[in-house]
């Protein structure tokens, strides 16, 4: 039997035990997030922390649950375009909406 036939036959993506670690690695993330929502940091780093955390677990999901880890890179890379159109259409409708909540606010003086 050739090697290209018995990498043919090799199943793909990761194992079950491989899964679960990162199944369990999921949730520790998860209960840290909602611990910090609990926490009372400052605004910015708190949310600074969560966006990070999200997308380490983004990064998890996508690589082994979408199994794009198993991939060519070259496929990978087709999703920068759509991650950075998303990021646009976030900035296009979040940021007018938070300057004029800013100007809503009271300042004391």
């Amino acid at each position: 039997m050739s090697t290209e036939a018995h990498a043919a036959e090799a199943p793909h993506g990761a194992s079950v035990g491989t899964n679960l670690a990162i199944w369990i690695g999921l949730v520790a993330i998860t209960g840290l997030e909602v611990f910090l929502a609990y926490e009372e940091l400052q605004p910015t780093l708190m949310l600074s922390i969560l966006v990070g955390l999200s997308l380490v677990k983004a990064a998890m999901i996508m690589s082994y649950f979408m199994h794009l880890k198993f991939e060519k890179f070259s496929l990978v890379l087709w999703l920068i375009p759509a991650i950075i159109f998303c990021i646009c259409m976030m900035l296009i409708f979040f940021f007018p909406e938070a300057f004029r909540l800013l100007q809503m606010r009271p300042h004391g003086g």
